[in-house]
């Protein structure tokens, strides 16, 4: 269940006569609990409560107390054994008149009437596998809200179903933007009196909602008409109380979908909220999942937490601002010059859906302004800060439409914390009829048009507030002559999800500024646009990313084009999860890259597992996010040295047959022992290691004969070469058509076989490669090293390849993808003396000695970051230390120390070979 699908359960059951003895299940059930496991603890299979309620294993301990005891049950049940023995993390006391509960590990409580419970559902979100971010734990309004308007939109929907096509979606997207302003605006005041435009309808429309419809329209009429023009409007008395509102958001038509008598109750409900509660934050990434079928499934995880925007926010300008207000202590001349440039900053989002990095870089700076104004001595004083200096590009219409409704809600709300209600409803009508959000495609619009690099420039304006009209107008900025930030979290669609347009768009965006757009995520092309803009105007850029375009074959595809723009990496946090509001901590791992072209300290951030930030100043950020110099890694064929080459295994290519579950190998082979000289064991990473190898017909040339009398194995020959034989587009399975008894690759070793697994986990603190039986097959999901000496195992086994692949490799979310072009033929090592691989052979030993002793474990077990064993743990820090005072004649004294060194020898050695390129 989703967090609106939870909602709408748990407001149902608070509607609902308490029903005190079904109350526990009911409630669980709300959150997810499928039947079968509600029945058994119904019948106390799995009711583990010690108080005579319901207590759900490292869930909840629920208790329905006596009337009037419900604080004393919420103390027994924390002082109940059952509780902490079966590890509850809340508990959770009603008598149908009040409700408390409490979050056991932190300390966190509720308490409120039965029927306000719905109003904090957030704080139970994690019962149904739901992180959740402090904002919709403490006011869960915004899904509420949201659910609502969903439940709205799909009525109207049923009973409108023209408004669905593609053609009117854009009117009934602006219908839900017009219903969400009107909602705010009678609970703030905005229209002079409380519940107006829900008190009207639920007045003067019918019960069974024949004429909902006109009585919404003339209401939209009213606030689309000027008081001087009243009088020749015909405006119906209880539709002419309503303001002047104007900045477009009113105009055009006022067509109204019908309403059924459901959509009209759900209507008046959702008027019923308090909607001074509503958070821009929050409520913009929310409501944009209402208009969009491909999006309703995740309805209500549309949330991106501020402190993950404030990561981008804060080194891009904020706490560069903040720092000079602490410099201009009182001084009230410079504390008037810093709000005047306060004034001046831009902030354009070229990807701004909803609105959410506008919104928040709004806010803070209104903040900033407000403490300029309290030093001096000047509180109450009218912002200087222009909602047009806070531009955006969205694709999509009805996003687009709620990041100019947030931004609006938003400077309201400030208006009201540092002015006062009167002062903010005094100048917030009428509207503006500028509008600054352009809906469009960001790398097919000019964005110097947009967000122009002098005061003058394309705003946009027309008699629709949020539909762009076809001319452009230029029209001033407010405030002339400041800087400029560019900021956001564009889509990143990686190359092989890209669509045909999408990569025309990137090979428009580069214009043969690199060759290989091919193997650019879709992201990089804001990275381009960024740069273009820069060098027009005094700006910084910072976006959200996905960590693929600072790993692999797309660092010397993008980076070079964006340092001959002139622009270099001034800010960067490395790998982290973007984490919303999500089922099972779901979150796309992710990097954050400022640029700039100016000239200044660097810093690398890191957020460590405490969700504390490390900061390392440096003076130049390679596109690797590595302190030093420019380096860029290229893919090489061959190792540069005495190391034994590393191969991908051996590929099938629809061979299936070939390949053997354990009890399909035991089958055949009860079937006709002969075959078991042709059953070999094979191994991809996985298998190696769970340690539960699958197996192979592995049949040569020498033994062709023998296995061709064998029906068992024959059988399954003529099943690939008939598979082959079927994929007439494919040159290669036609050619392989006369070898159906092989894979395509027949790579074997004779004495000792290395095997490195392509994808791992980045847990593990080392990469598990091992070695295998001289007879084992390695698939072409695991590398292979053919016979090669056990010192080549020191190397990769290592803590300097585990810091070299996870940074040069491209990785998978944050899994090892290893790459042996990238990885292991571009490692740098020192020249080797016959000691140093004595002494590395010798490590390497221990490793697989110290491993062996723990047989039967498997690398799994054996590579738990928690679990692994001390010698195993040991043999590792010994092998470390042999290869790192070869390296540097000591320890490296952590891993930025280490990489910074390994980029140094990169470059010595292809400078030594005369491949790759170092740029200063």
């Amino acid at each position: 269940m989703n967090a609106v699908e939870i909602e709408q359960a748990i407001t149902s059951l608070a509607n609902a006569a308490f029903d005190r003895e079904n109350f526990p299940y009911d409630f669980l059930a709300a959150f997810g609990n499928k039947d079968t496991t509600l029945k058994r603890l119904r019948a106390g299979v799995s009711n583990k409560s010690d108080l005579g309620g319901v207590l759900q294993t490292s869930n909840i301990h629920i208790a329905v107390a006596p009337p009037g005891a419900v604080t004393i049950t919420l103390a027994a049940l924390k002082a109940s054994l059952a509780t902490t023995r079966y590890k509850a993390k809340f508990i959770l006391a009603t008598d149908g008149e009040t409700l408390e509960a409490e979050e056991l590990d932190s300390g966190d409580t509720i308490a409120c009437a039965y029927p306000d419970f719905p109003d904090h559902f957030g704080f139970f979100l994690p019962l149904a596998g739901i992180s959740i971010v402090r904002q919709i734990r403490d006011n869960a309004f915004d899904i509420r809200a949201t659910s609502r308007l969903n439940r709205l939109y799909i009525e109207l929907l049923k009973d409108n179903p023209d408004w669905g096509n593609a053609e009117r979606r854009p009117e009934m997207n602006h219908f839900m933007a017009r219903l969400i302003f009107c909602f705010f605006a009678e609970d703030t005041d905005i229209f002079r009196s409380s519940g107006l435009f829900t008190a009207t309808i639920e007045q003067m429309s019918a019960r069974d909602a024949s004429n909902t419809h006109a009585v919404i329209s003339e209401i939209f009429r009213a606030m689309n008409t000027a008081i001087d023009q009243r009088s020749q409007a015909s405006l119906p008395r209880w539709a002419d109380i309503f303001p002047y509102v104007n900045g477009g958001l009113f105009s055009d038509s006022v067509a109204v979908p019908r309403f059924s008598r459901i959509a009209r109750s759900y209507l008046l409900h959702i008027g019923q909220l308090d909607w001074t509660r509503i958070n821009p934050d929050i409520f913009g990434s929310m409501i944009q999942a209402v208009a969009d079928d491909e999006e309703r499934g995740a309805l209500g995880m549309h949330y991106t937490s501020v402190p993950n925007i404030l990561k981008v926010l804060n080194p891009l300008f904020l706490d560069d601002l903040r720092e000079k207000l602490i410099e201009a202590g009182d001084n009230k001349i410079r504390l008037r010059n810093l709000r005047k440039r306060l004034a001046r900053i831009r902030v354009f989002d070229p990807a701004c859906g909803s609105g959410n990095f506008l919104v928040i870089a709004y806010k803070q700076l209104r903040e900033i302004e407000y403490a300029i104004n309290e030093h001096r001595d000047e509180k109450g004083r009218k912002s200087d800060i222009p909602l047009t200096n806070f531009r955006g590009i969205e694709l999509r219409d009805f996003p687009a439409e709620i990041a100019r409704l947030a931004l609006i809600i938003a400077e309201y709300q400030c208006n009201v914390r540092y002015l006062g209600q009167r002062e903010a409803l005094a100048v917030f009508l009428p509207l503006s009829q500028d509008n600054w959000i352009t809906c469009g495609n960001a790398l097919k619009l000019d964005w110097l048009s947009i967000c122009p690099p002098t005061g003058t420039g394309t705003k946009l304006q027309g008699d629709d507030l949020f539909a762009a009209p076809p001319e452009h107008t230029p029209i001033d900025f407010e405030n002339e002559g400041g800087e400029t930030y560019i900021c956001g979290n564009p889509p990143y669609v990686g190359r092989k999800y890209q669509t045909d347009e999408q990569k025309e768009e990137l090979q428009n965006v580069f214009r043969r500024r690199t060759k290989d757009t091919l193997s650019l995520d879709y992201v990089t092309g804001w990275f381009i646009k960024a740069v273009d803009y820069m060098n027009a105007t005094d700006t910084d850029a910072a976006f959200v990313t996905t960590n693929s375009i600072c790993q692999g074959v797309q660092v010397s595809a993008l980076w070079p084009a964006i340092f001959a723009g002139g622009a270099s990496i001034r800010f960067a946090y490395l790998s982290f999860k973007w984490q919303n509001l999500a089922a099972n901590n779901a979150g796309v791992t992710v990097i954050i890259v400022g640029l700039s072209m100016k000239k200044s300290m660097r810093r690398l951030y890191t957020v460590t597992d405490e969700s504390t930030v490390n900061i390392v100043e440096t003076h130049n950020i390679n596109p690797y996010l590595v302190p030093g110099d420019n380096v860029f890694i290229v893919p090489c064929n061959q190792v540069p040295d005495e190391r034994t080459p590393m191969q991908f295994g051996n590929h099938p290519y629809y061979a299936n047959e070939l390949m053997l579950e354990p009890e399909e190998a035991a089958a055949l082979i009860g079937e006709d022992t002969r075959t078991a000289r042709f059953i070999r064991p094979l191994y991809g990473s996985k298998e190696f290691i769970s340690g539960n190898p699958r197996l192979c017909i592995w049949i040569t040339e020498d033994n062709l004969t023998c296995a061709k009398a064998i029906p068992a194995i024959w059988n399954r020959v003529e099943k690939v070469g008939r598979t082959r034989a079927s994929k007439q587009k494919d040159i290669q399975a036609q050619k392989l058509v006369a070898t159906p008894y092989q894979f395509r690759d027949q790579y074997e070793a004779e004495n000792s076989l290395l095997v490195v697994p392509i994808v791992s986990s980045e847990n593990r603190p080392y990469l598990p490669a091992g070695l295998l039986p001289s007879n084992a097959i390695i698939h072409n999901k695991a590398f292979a090293l053919y016979d090669a000496p056990l010192w080549n195992m020191a190397l990769i086994a290592s803590r300097l390849h585990w810091v070299w692949i996870g940074t040069v490799c491209v990785r998978l979310e944050m899994r090892f993808s290893y790459s042996n072009t990238l990885g292991w033929n571009t490692f740098p090592v020192p020249t080797l003396t016959e000691k140093n691989k004595a002494d590395l052979t010798r490590c390497a030993e221990d490793i697989l000695l110290a491993r062996e002793a723990h047989f039967p474990a498997t690398i799994a077990d054996l590579y738990n970051p928690d679990t692994m064993p001390d010698n195993l743990r040991t043999a590792h820090d010994h092998n470390d230390e042999v290869l790192e005072r070869i390296y540097l004649g000591r320890r490296f004294k952590n891993d930025t120390e280490r990489l910074e060194k390994l980029f140094e020898l990169y470059t010595q050695m292809t400078t030594r070979q005369g491949k790759g390129k170092h740029h200063d």
